[in-house]
């Protein structure tokens, strides 16, 4: 499997998934050598669409490279943490923290979760120039081979890779580490999703266009403005900078519902009143100020009654024939008329983020005994409002940048708030910065705090790695978030996943094996791990991190089925005829109907494949509508 992607990104260029969309939906478009002719495309379309050749553009140094990186696969393994998930508060959970980078772990979620993440919100890096933020890619490109892909210069070619490799922290070396995972995040929403994305003024216009071109301009929703901070007056030269943003973009927005966030329990309150319709509370119709047109209405004595009223009069008519309207007699003698206000769906999410609504930016970690282990954590309750307004049950919200988990936090705290009739689950993914490595040219603030965090991990036994610091504010919340509501029975596990490349001498061998000529080779599962090689065929496979698949034994021989894959992943030194035979038994005797029969390559011989290959094929005779494919990954 990891050669194939080896071979498929060798040929990744810029623009492959658009022309496989063009390809998918105007077929007529290509000719026999399967170039695209655009004459055809234009007459294809319905009359009176208008195409211009005027574009305002967007374009930067790497943009490119950066769609390149859209067409091209990961070559980690999604390794499991099988002690931790072992757990039984981690057993069954629904949850997943992932530790890698996110383009890989982005790349593996598509396979499985594409078009399934109703949430995403992230903070990246703001590109301050004093937040850490470089750009460095693992990409082993030369310049002629990036000249020949990207259709450039060789001068252009060696700038871009100048950029990709020396930690440039420009604006183009940041948008060009945005735009692929912004393309993968698109991809992995509901048609109906939302992605919420905190951003400051270094990189607020820049990330605007870029969302744009990446979601679209129609599916702009809005750039909320949030106040973070009260001061700063002193140490600014010209304006105290008091705010960030968020910028919000739907994934479809004709597909995407009102936005609300619920009410809270003391505003509840006040719906005192409950008939077969629903909750409601007696409300006056009589306003101080209101727009609508004055009318008069005849109170039960016959008196008619004028006054500035909240509903127009056609509505009052409807409502009073429906036994939404009542009269009251006042002590004075006069009537006081009503109607019931019935509950809306929820509260209109507001634009403006007010500082006076959220936790100072320590006080949630704060709480559960890691205060200023991060620079600027955003709080639980601006997370959960954002959030809270656009998850139902069973959704997934997703963050790629969790930095101290806040997300994760939220999720599960939004979800005991319901008291689980709000059941969410969350993938969390965060790079595991080597911590240690860090510290060697850091200074100042920055040094400061990597050394309280260095500390912080040593003191729990845990690796100097930023990831592992999200790891245990999870935790941390998941038993505050219990202490707090002791009946609470949802989901407060998760499972952890680690990606790793396969190491370089395994590559090697890879690249050098030759399946055809039935060479020997030293590689077996052990170079990678059995667990490690089955849950990334699972999630390759489209059965995402939670799903396990199910023990098989073939007489002596240890198989793994899950859905319509059967995996035969162990070395084949137990795999014989007897083996052979028990799988056609399952076939003919059992529910048990895999059409995929998924071969770990380096694990079998020549000859047990072809033995497996004749069997299927006698199998096949013997039921036409049986198709059975071997896949043999490598």
């Amino acid at each position: 499997m990891i050669k194939d992607i080896m071979a498929h990104n060798a040929d990744a260029a810029a623009g492959q998934k658009e022309m496989e969309v063009l390809r998918r939906y105007f077929p007529q478009c290509f000719d026999a050598d399967g170039k695209f002719d655009i004459e055809t495309f234009k007459a294809s379309l319905p009359d009176g669409t208008t195409l211009t050749d005027e574009t305002t553009g967007f374009n930067w140094l790497g943009k490119n490279y950066a769609r390149m990186l859209t067409n091209m696969d990961t070559t980690t393994l999604i390794r499991p943490d099988e002690e931790h998930n072992a757990k039984p508060e981690n057993r069954n959970s629904k949850n997943v923290y992932i530790s890698g980078d996110n383009l890989d772990a982005l790349q593996h979620l598509v396979k499985s979760y594409g078009g399934k993440v109703k949430v995403i919100y992230i903070d990246p890096p703001y590109n301050t120039g004093s937040d850490g933020f470089v750009y460095n890619d693992k990409f082993n490109f030369t310049a002629e081979d990036l000249a020949k892909r990207l259709d450039v210069s060789p001068e252009r070619a060696e700038r871009i890779l100048s950029m990709t490799r020396r930690g440039s922290a420009s604006h183009a070396a940041w948008l060009t580490f945005m735009l692929p995972r912004l393309s993968f995040a698109r991809d992995l929403l509901t048609d109906d999703g939302v992605i919420f994305i905190s951003i400051d003024d270094n990189e607020q216009a820049n990330l605007k266009k870029l969302c744009d071109e990446v979601f679209g301009e129609h599916n702009f929703l809005t750039n909320m403005t949030r106040r973070t901070k009260v001061g700063g007056g002193s140490a600014s030269n010209h304006f105290a900078i008091e705010h960030d943003y968020v910028l919000v973009y739907a994934k479809d927005i004709e597909q995407l519902p009102d936005l609300f966030v619920p009410f809270d329990q003391n505003y509840l309150k006040r719906y005192a009143f409950e008939d077969e319709i629903g909750k409601y509370f007696w409300d006056t119709m009589e306003r101080s100020s209101t727009a609508t047109k004055p009318y008069l209405i005849e109170a039960p004595d016959g008196t008619m009654l004028e006054g500035k009223w909240f509903r127009k009069e056609d509505r009052f008519l409807e409502d009073k024939k429906n036994g939404e309207i009542r009269f009251l007699k006042k002590e004075n003698g006069s009537w006081a008329v009503q109607f019931k206000q019935r509950i809306a769906q929820g509260k209109k999410i507001r634009s403006i983020l007010g500082e006076n609504e959220f936790k100072s930016h320590q006080e949630d970690l704060a709480e559960l005994g890691m205060a200023n282990l991060f620079s600027y954590p955003k709080t639980v309750y601006l997370v959960k409002y954002l959030i809270q307004s656009v998850l139902k049950p069973n959704d997934i919200c997703l963050d790629a940048f969790s930095g101290s988990a806040t997300t994760a936090h939220s999720v599960m705290q939004l979800s005991s708030e319901f008291s689980g009739e709000l059941p969410l689950k969350y993938v969390m993914i965060q790079l595991p910065e080597n911590l240690d490595e860090s510290l060697k040219t850091a200074t100042g603030e920055r040094k400061e705090l990597l050394i309280r965090d260095i500390n912080f991990l040593e003191g729990l036994g845990y690796p100097h790695t930023l990831d592992y610091l999200g790891f245990e504010r999870i935790k941390r919340a998941a038993k505050k978030i219990k202490e707090d509501n002791p009946l609470f029975a949802g989901d407060l596990g998760f499972k952890h996943y680690t990606l790793e490349e396969p190491k370089k001498d395994a590559l090697l061998l890879m690249e050098r094996f030759d399946p055809v000529s039935n060479n020997i080779t030293p590689l077996n599962v052990d170079d990678f791990g059995l667990q490690t090689v089955l849950r990334t065929w699972l999630v390759a496979d489209g059965y995402g991190l939670i799903e396990d698949a199910e023990e098989v034994m073939l007489g002596n021989y240890k198989a793994y089925w899950k859905g319509d894959h059967l995996y035969l992943i162990n070395p084949d030194r137990n795999f014989d005829a007897n083996s052979i035979a028990a799988l056609m038994d399952k076939y003919h005797g059992e529910p048990f109907s895999p059409h995929n029969i998924v071969v770990f390559g380096y694990s079998f011989a020549f000859t047990h494949r072809e033995e497996l290959q004749k069997n299927l094929r006698t199998l096949k005779e013997g039921n036409k509508t049986l198709t059975v494919n071997i896949d043999v990954r490598y």
